[in-house]
Order: structure tokens, then sequence, then C-alpha cells
């Protein structure tokens, strides 16, 4: 690790396990930009919807990620995406969009595709990047990998909690049955599926609060950059 610079801490997990709250409160501390690999698949999705297409339509998402011109920049201590110069913001969070987005993601060519705009943002400095293959695929020699998991009730309180503060309403079972069907998309698809990092530390966050886990793996960071 001689150039401190080119440092990744990846934090991967299934839906609504803590990783972005966390991912974004660990960059802070650590004073490294935050990555949201997700923010890619989600603002393709969304022009795919858009364009009154389906996410499962191969040829149309492929069509779709072509025609994007797509810039990553830095600001306020994040990588941000904008698409065709708009910047994705919070209407990436919907429900549609988080219903279709599994479909995009498992598209190899999509996938290879976003990998590499993921790599690129290296070139900014060290970064925290939380997703579902960052430990396995877009950054496998990262020095800090991290795994959140929780209970499947737990993730779904958090998915219903998050949902509420957008507006949404939902019924608990409703979003029990949505998590299910993304995390079997995610850990069965052909493509980088959602699976522990080799490496990786297994955190399982049901009952830790956000702080205490955000203290541990500052910690550990803090602690193998200290002896690098």
């Amino acid at each position: 690790m001689s150039d401190r610079r080119d440092v990744q801490v990846a934090i991967d997990g299934p839906s609504a396990s803590g990783k972005s709250t966390v991912a974004r409160a660990v960059a802070r501390e650590l004073g490294f930009l935050y990555v949201d690999s997700g923010m890619l698949y989600r603002a393709l999705t969304r022009a795919v919807l858009r364009r009154g297409r389906r996410g499962d339509d191969t040829d149309a998402v492929v069509e779709t990620m072509r025609l994007c011109r797509w810039d990553m920049q830095v600001e306020d201590g994040a990588v941000w995406l904008s698409l065709d110069g708009e910047r994705v913001g919070p209407e990436l969070r919907s429900p549609e969009v988080a219903e279709a987005v599994s479909d995009v993601a498992a598209i190899p060519e999509v996938r290879h595709f976003i990998v590499e705009k993921l790599r690129s943002t290296r070139a900014f400095g060290p970064l925290v990047m939380e997703g579902r293959d960052i430990g396995t695929v877009v950054f496998p020699a990262a020095a800090f990998k991290f795994y959140l998991d929780a209970d499947p009730a737990e993730r779904a309180r958090r998915r219903l909690r998050d949902m509420a503060g957008m507006g949404a309403v939902a019924e608990m079972e409703q979003v029990q049955r949505s998590l299910e069907r993304r995390d079997r998309r995610d850990r069965t698809r052909a493509e980088a599926p959602l699976q522990i990092a080799l490496g990786a530390e297994v955190l399982d966050t049901t009952s830790l609060t956000v702080d205490e886990v955000v203290r541990y793996i500052v910690g550990r960071v803090r602690a193998g950059l200290a002896r690098a």
C-alpha cells in the first residue's frame, strides 16, 4: 500500500443491510470519497423505464446504455453521476426502479461497462465504495473488504422506513417479498453474483447501531493504514 491515494474500502451486502448509510459515514470519517455503485445501475434502469422499455429487454437496455452520456464528478465528498447532463438523485430509489434494477444489473454487457466506470473512479483518490460485487469484481485487490448483512425481517423494516421517508406507502409483507426476489436474483445471476469476497470481514448489523458499525470499520482501516 505504497500510495495511500490509491486505497479502496469495499463494502458489499444485500439490499437494506445498511451499506449506504455506513459507507457514507465511513468515507466522511476517513476523509475518503464515497461511491454508490448502485447509482449507476439505477440511473440506467430509470433511463430505460423512461423510454417505456423493460428492464429485462436486453437489447433495449444495452442500446440505452450506449446512447447515454456518462459523466462522473466529485462533489461534497462523493463521486456523482450525471447521465445525459442530468445529475441523478433520490428519484433513483423509487419502487419502480428498485423492482427493475436487478434485471438490468444481470445483463453481462451492462456489468462489464459499469465495472469499468467504477474502476475509473480510483483516479479521484481514496474511496469507500458500496455495492454487491465491489470486493469480488470491481476491486478484488482492495486492501479493506467488508460484507454487511442483517436478519431478513430487520432488513425489511429498514427498507420500509426508507420508503416512508420518501413518501412511499407499502406493507411489510410486500417489502419482504420484494427483498426476497431481489436477493434471489442477485445471488443466482450468472454474471458477478452477490457473494462474500475472499478476505472480507462479515458483519451482522441486525443488532448493531450505525455508529457501532462505522466505528468498527474506521478502526480497522486506520489500523491497517498505520501498519502499511
